[in-house]
């Protein structure tokens, strides 16, 4: 059973139910699994908590 762990900034929960989508969509296509066997597991850093460049991205 892959599992699959995305680690972004917060998005709609329509772009997250995309991604989630498209990325089972990709393993089952790949591996010839079904989609009942593939986890996405979205973990939501608030833009206060990591940075690039020496800066918040709650900064930018």
């Amino acid at each position: 059973m892959p599992v699959v762990t995305v680690h972004q900034g917060p998005r709609s929960t329509e772009l997250k139910r995309e991604l989630v989508k498209r990325i089972t969509d990709s393993f089952v296509d790949a591996y010839q699994i079904p989609a009942e066997t593939v986890q996405v597991w979205i973990h939501e850093v608030p833009t206060d908590s990591w940075g690039t460049a020496g800066k918040l991205t709650a900064d930018k």
